[in-house]
C-alpha cells in the first residue's frame, strides 16, 4: 500500500539505445545508458533523504523484472499505462490516489541534482495550494503534484509534449480549472551534451559533487568529450 504522500518517479528500462537519445547522439549509447543509471540512482538517494517513499512507474509495461533487478526488489513498482506521456502521468496519479494516497508529486529521471529541499517544498506547498509545478529551463516542467481532492486529469490532455510550450500550456489548464498553483524554482533538465556540461560546471563545489553522476563524469571526462559535438 503506497504512503499517503509518495513521490512518483518515472523511469525507463535500462536498455542501451533506448534511453537519453539526445545525450546518446553526442556521447554514444553506452555512455548515455551509464549516465541514465547514475541519474536515477542519485534521484533515489535524494528521495530517501525525505520523509516520502517512492513509487517507481516504469516503461515499457513489460519491463518490471528488468527494472526491479536494476533498482532492487524491495521498492514499489507500477507500470506506466497509456499511449502517450500525458496519459501515462494522468493514469499514475489516478492509480496512486485510488490506492489511498492523499497527495503525490511526480518527477522524471533527467534531474539528477534536484535537491531534497525542493521536494520538501513541493509537499509543503500542497497544504495551501491545489497543485505544484516545477518549471524547467527548456519550457517543460520537472515536477507536478496534486492532492487527491484537487487532481485534474485534463491538464495532461492536449499538450504538445517535448516542446517549449509544455509548462505554459499546463499552467493555463490549471488556471482554467480554477486550481491555485505553487511554482517551484526553475531547474535545468539534463537532456543534451550542453546540459551535461552545465550540470558538471555548476556542481563542482556543491554536495552533489560526491554523487554517482559527478563521479562518473570526473572519472570518464565524458562531459568534456562532448565539446566538439
Amino acid at each position: 500500500m503506497p504512503s499517503s504522500s509518495p513521490i512518483l518517479l518515472f523511469v525507463k528500462a535500462p536498455i542501451k539505445g533506448q534511453v537519453k537519445s539526445r545525450l546518446a547522439a553526442g556521447l554514444g549509447d553506452e555512455a548515455a545508458l551509464e549516465l541514465y543509471k547514475t541519474f536515477v540512482s542519485d534521484i533515489l538517494d535524494t528521495i530517501e533523504k525525505t520523509a516520502n517513499p517512492s513509487t517507481i512507474f516504469f516503461h515499457p509495461p513489460e519491463a518490471r523484472d528488468a527494472v526491479a533487478n536494476w533498482l532492487g526488489p524491495e521498492r514499489d513498482y507500477l507500470p506506466q499505462e497509456g499511449h502517450d506521456l500525458g496519459l501515462r502521468m494522468a493514469n499514475a496519479f489516478a492509480t496512486i490516489f485510488s490506492m489511498g494516497s492523499s497527495r503525490a508529486v511526480l518527477i522524471g529521471s533527467d534531474i539528477p541534482d534536484l535537491p531534497e529541499s525542493i521536494l520538501r517544498e513541493a509537499f509543503r506547498s500542497l497544504d495551501d495550494h491545489d497543485a505544484v509545478l516545477g518549471p524547467a529551463r527548456d519550457g517543460g516542467y520537472y515536477l507536478i503534484g496534486f492532492r487527491r481532492d484537487t487532481f485534474v486529469p485534463d491538464v495532461f490532455r492536449g499538450i504538445e509534449w517535448s516542446t517549449d510550450r509544455v509548462f505554459a500550456e499546463t499552467r493555463l489548464k490549471l488556471e482554467q480549472a480554477k486550481r491555485s498553483i505553487h511554482l517551484l524554482p526553475e531547474w535545468r533538465d539534463v537532456d543534451t551534451p550542453e546540459d551535461l556540461r552545465e550540470l558538471k560546471d555548476r556542481n563542482k563545489w556543491t554536495p552533489f559533487a560526491k554523487s554517482r553522476t559527478m563521479k562518473y563524469l570526473f572519472a570518464t571526462e565524458v562531459a568534456e568529450g562532448t565539446e566538439q559535438c
